[in-house]
């Protein structure tokens, strides 16, 4: 039975790994706000499609960790080893459709009303970006399979030691120097396609190398595709890709709405963002080491064991949220200074931040529930909840506050405020209902095994 300490020690070892990859995003937003308002303000709007982009091809795979860490659990090395190669068949499609998406973003820019003068500059940095995607994905297939193994150190590392080369790297392509000129925003994307490639390369060497990876027999020549094997993957992967989506979206369309507004709201939208983001690396880290221990007892036929976890990790995430955001809460003015040269963006940044607080409790909680719930195979009520209260309630209703009739006579007009109130509280319904869905769901399963 796995105790509170190696939970604890699995989640602090992926948040650190986390904040590294989370300290790229704050890197190229602290580098594009000091080169220019207007790169500022590109950055947020190709970052906010191609995350979109990422996240819902990504989320495939993540969402094979409980089948994974199951097989590891009922001591299935070589199942393991079968379901990996598998899944390489999905890395070729999604990497060609999300490349697809990003090479011809036009639509996506003119449908949701970019400006002008900033669509050549967003175009060139999503460009680049299509042909990182690849190893991208490549590199969170070894994140999945070494989470579930329990050696999410094997990740950490190379997280953190990229970073080394991220920072630099977007500081020379962004500025220029050196016989270089100055890029822009895309200087960011140049930067993060080398780290991309860098970071395979030696994903690949670990798995050759770690003693852990040998008994799954990963290095078999490649089967024919297993078609009972990949509807069980798109049976747990579509509905969890599908929701991460809605999730992802609901925040990162945010982005290309308030765009419209101007340079301003947009660039102290991707601080306010980004900070978020920052901040969800903490529920993040823990909801992947709560849901890989809560699937690897499953996997022993543990189920009351797996109940204790989720609920523990629960309460936890509860409270980690509620003290990070009062946390932000006291620091929101300087950090807001931080990313930005600007008074007037600094200030509306401060504004946004006030809501990131009461965003951040909510989106913990939901966090974890969502994570677990997975590992009880539960991801189309979730996708459905989604999709009604994120997108419906909190996208839906920010975009009618903003721009609706009677917006321009309200004090908030011009302003992202609208979009973060209303996805503050769509946010905690979806954590209301999470909550209460989760409960179902471990009392079910508990009871089962009676």
């Amino acid at each position: 039975m796995r105790g509170r300490r190696s939970i604890a020690r699995h989640a602090a070892t992926v948040l650190v790994g986390q904040l590294a990859v989370m300290a790229f995003g704050v890197t190229d937003t602290i580098v594009t706000g000091r080169y220019s308002e207007t790169s500022l303000a590109a950055l947020s709007i190709g970052s906010a499609v191609f995350v979109s982009v990422y996240v819902a091809v990504m989320g495939v795979f993540q969402a094979l960790l409980p089948l994974w860490a199951e097989h590891h659990g009922a001591h299935r090395p070589t199942a393991i080893g079968a379901s990996v190669r598998q899944s390489l068949y999905l890395w070729l499609m999604a990497s060609a459709l999300g490349m697809a998406i990003l090479l011809t973003p036009d639509a996506i820019l003119r449908a949701t009303d970019v400006p002008q003068n900033l669509r050549g500059e967003v175009s060139r940095y999503l460009a680049i970006l299509a042909f990182g995607l690849p190893p991208a994905l490549l590199f969170r297939i070894y994140s999945t399979l070494s989470q579930a193994l329990d050696r999410p150190q094997f990740v950490t590392w190379l997280q953190m030691s990229s970073l080394l080369i991220k920072a630099p790297l977007s500081l020379w392509f962004t500025f220029g120097g050196a016989g270089l000129a100055p890029q822009g925003a895309p200087g960011c994307a140049w930067a993060t396609l080398v780290v991309n490639y860098a970071l395979l390369g030696v994903a690949i060497l670990m798995l050759r190398q770690q003693a852990v990876f040998r008994p799954l027999l990963l290095w078999r020549p490649l089967e024919r595709p297993d078609w009972a094997e990949h509807r069980s993957f798109l049976r747990l992967g579509v509905p969890a890709a599908l929701s991460i989506l809605v999730e992802v979206t609901s925040f990162t369309l945010m982005a290309l709405f308030i765009a419209r507004q101007g340079a301003l709201p947009a660039a102290a939208h991707q601080i306010a963002a980004n900070l978020a983001a920052v901040l969800y690396m903490v529920p993040l880290s823990l909801a992947i080491a709560v849901s890989a221990h809560v699937s690897f007892s499953r996997g022993g036929g543990d189920e009351h064991h797996a109940a204790q976890i989720a609920l523990r990790g629960l309460l936890t995430a509860a409270a980690l949220g509620c003290a990070l955001a009062a946390l932000l809460w006291i620091t929101k003015g300087p950090l807001a200074d931080l990313y930005t040269t600007s008074h007037e963006v600094a200030r509306l940044a401060s504004q946004l931040l006030s809501w990131v607080c009461a965003y951040h409790v909510a989106d913990a909680v939901q966090t974890l529930c969502i994570f677990v719930l997975r590992s009880y195979r539960m991801t189309f009520i979730p996708f459905l909840a989604y999709g009604l209260l994120l997108w419906g309630v909190g996208l839906g209703g920010g975009y009618a506050l903003a721009y609706g009739p009677w917006s321009r006579s309200q004090p908030w007009w011009g302003s992202p405020l609208p979009f973060w109130g209303a996805s503050t509280a769509a946010l905690a319904l979806t954590a209301l209902a999470f909550t209460t869905l989760l409960a179902v769901v471990l009392r079910s399963s508990t009871a089962q095994t009676r």
